[in-house]
């Protein structure tokens, strides 16, 4: 038990020390050429947002995979014809309601 202990501390303790790097995405003035050139993290980050902002609070709490795929992909070629809109508007014409 004291090494299970022993191993969580030492973990957590890492994980404070490991440096931080917080970014402020300012998803209202992102163009699609941004979210396009922003890398992995950055696309996976905003497609997820999308995700639950366009389900909104009466939706179920569910990730269908094969929906998200496809509306990620419909968004990626919107945007990439649309390099110059920004991403809240080129969400409203490929997921708006």
């Amino acid at each position: 038990m004291k090494t299970t202990a022993s191993i969580l501390f030492a973990a957590a303790l890492a994980l404070s020390s490991a440096p931080a790097h917080a970014v402020v995405l300012d998803l209202s003035t992102m163009t699609c050429k941004q979210f396009i050139e922003g890398g992995d993290d950055t696309i996976k980050m905003v497609l997820t947002w999308m995700d639950g902002w366009y389900k909104g609070d009466s939706d179920e709490a569910i990730i269908d995979t094969d929906v998200f795929v496809e509306n990620a992909k419909k968004f990626g070629t919107y945007c990439g014809k649309n390099p110059n809109i920004s991403i809240v508007n080129a969400a409203e014409s490929v997921l708006g309601k």
